[in-house]
C-alpha cells in the first residue's frame, strides 16, 4: 500500500556509542526519505564519533572503533543530513524517545538549529506496543511476515521500520492513513523538549516536570529566581532543553516589553 502523506516523511535509524542523549553519539544513520509521490530515496553514512564506542556497544551493532576511525564526523555530514530531512515528517521505531533527541543533540552541536514546530513525528514502536507489544524484529515477522536479516544494521531497521508502518495501516481499521492521526496516535506524554524535562500543563503552559520546581510554570520560576536559569544552562541537560528554556525565557523578556 501507499501512505498517504502530504509531504515526505523521512524514517530514520541511528547506531550509537550508548544511549546517554547528552553525551553519547552516533556512528551510523540511515535516511529512507519517501515522497507523497511514493517515490523514495535512501542514504547511509557511517559517521566517527569521536569518543570511544564501548565493547559492549560495539557487539551490539558491529561498528567497532577501527571501522569509523576514517569515516566523516557528523559535524561534516550535518548539513548533508539536515538538507535531507528538513522539509520533512520524521518517523522511527522508538524515535520520540531516542532517535530524534539525540539526532537533535547532534545537529545542535553542528551548530544548525534543528526545530521540530514544523514537522510531526511517528513512532512505530509506540503503535506496535499499544497494539501487540513486541520488539522491532517481532514487528517484522508479525506484520510483513518476513525474518529480519541484518537488525541493529542501520539500514535493515529503517527499511524494516517502513515496512512495518504500512503493513499496521493495512491490519488496523481504526489507524488513519494520515501523517497527522499516526504522529498524534504515535505520541506519548506531551513536552516542550524531547527529554521530558518541560511538560505542558492543561493550559499548554510550559512547566518543570522534575525537580523542586515540578509542575511549577517555567515563565514564574525563570522571573522569580533568575539563577535558576543560569543554572540549568550549566547543568547537564541536552542542548535542546536549553534551547526551548532560553526560547522561553526571550518569550518572557518581549512580553515585558
Amino acid at each position: 500500500m501507499k501512505l498517504n502523506l502530504t509531504k515526505p516523511i523521512c524514517f530514520f535509524d541511528l547506531e550509537t556509542t550508548g544511549v546517554n542523549i547528552s553525551k553519547d553519539r552516533i556512528v551510523e544513520i540511515s535516511i529512507l526519505k519517501v515522497y507523497p509521490n511514493g517515490n523514495k530515496e535512501s542514504r547511509t553514512w557511517l559517521v566517527n564519533p569521536e569518543m570511544n564506542i564501548p565493547k559492549e556497544v560495539v557487539e551490539i551493532h558491529g561498528i567497532s572503533n577501527e571501522k569509523v576511525a576514517n569515516e566523516p564526523t557528523f559535524k561534516a555530514l550535518a548539513r548533508d543530513i539536515y538538507n535531507m530531512i528538513k522539509d520533512s515528517d520524521l518517523g522511527g521505531f522508538n524515535s520520540n524517545r531516542f532517535d530524534i533527541p539525540l539526532l537533535a543533540e547532534e545537529l545542535l552541536r553542528a551548530d544548525i538549529d534543528f526545530d521540530m514546530k514544523s514537522c510531526l513525528s511517528v513512532d512505530v514502536q509506540t503503535i506496535f506496543h499499544k497494539m501487540e507489544q513486541r520488539t522491532l524484529s517481532a514487528a517484522y515477522k508479525f506484520y510483513c511476515h518476513k525474518e529480519l536479516e541484518g537488525a541493529h544494521g542501520a539500514e535493515a531497521d529503517t527499511n524494516a521500520t517502513y515496512e512495518v508502518l504500512k503493513a499496521q495501516i493495512e491490519k488496523y481499521d481504526d489507524l488513519e492513513n494520515s501523517t497527522k492521526f499516526l504522529a498524534e496516535f504515535s505520541a506519548r506524554n506531551k513536552f516542550a523538549d524531547f527529554a521530558g524535562f518541560i511538560s505542558y500543563n492543561k493550559n499548554g503552559e510550559e512547566c518543570f516536570s522534575f525537580g523542586k520546581h515540578k509542575g511549577k510554570l517555567v515563565t514564574e520560576v525563570l522571573e522569580k529566581e533568575p539563577g535558576y536559569f543560569g543554572w540549568l544552562l550549566n547543568a547537564d541537560f541536552p542542548l535542546y532543553t536549553k534551547k526551548v528554556l532560553t526560547a522561553i525565557k526571550l518569550r518572557g523578556l518581549n512580553n515585558k516589553i
